[in-house]
């Protein structure tokens, strides 16, 4: 289990060209003490709260999935959370998919934003 100073920032990747391929951008973090479900309602509430409608959240297989549509091209950036059972905790995972010609500012903060939400 990572030392409990790694922040989801440390995790953060990013693949893909900007703006000629698309892009995925993805982080982890584990939360020794959190309850998965508890986990995933917090991270619900943050998503909602960055903006995304329409989140769809499966609570036996511990996801949530949600698009916005945000350039008006109609090719739509999707969010998925996957949160797990890790040791007497959680491990939250996440991924931000964007098509291509499509860029996400501020992507790594906002990211970072719903995966620490688990935890506060």
């Amino acid at each position: 289990m990572p030392a409990l100073a790694d922040s989801c920032a440390e995790h953060f990747q990013s693949s893909g060209v900007p703006m000629v391929t698309g892009m995925t951008h993805k982080t982890w973090m584990i939360f020794p003490s959190v309850n998965p479900s508890v986990a995933l309602d917090k991270v619900s509430r943050a998503v909602l709260a960055e903006g995304f409608v329409g989140v769809n959240v499966d609570k036996k297989l511990g996801t949530l999935t949600t698009q916005q549509e945000t350039t008006g091209s109609g090719r739509p950036q999707t969010l998925q959370v996957v949160v797990r059972k890790e040791g007497r905790g959680s491990r939250v995972d996440a991924v931000f998919t964007l098509p291509p010609g499509q860029l996400a500012p501020g992507v790594s903060n906002n990211l970072c934003r719903v995966v620490d939400a688990a935890g506060q």
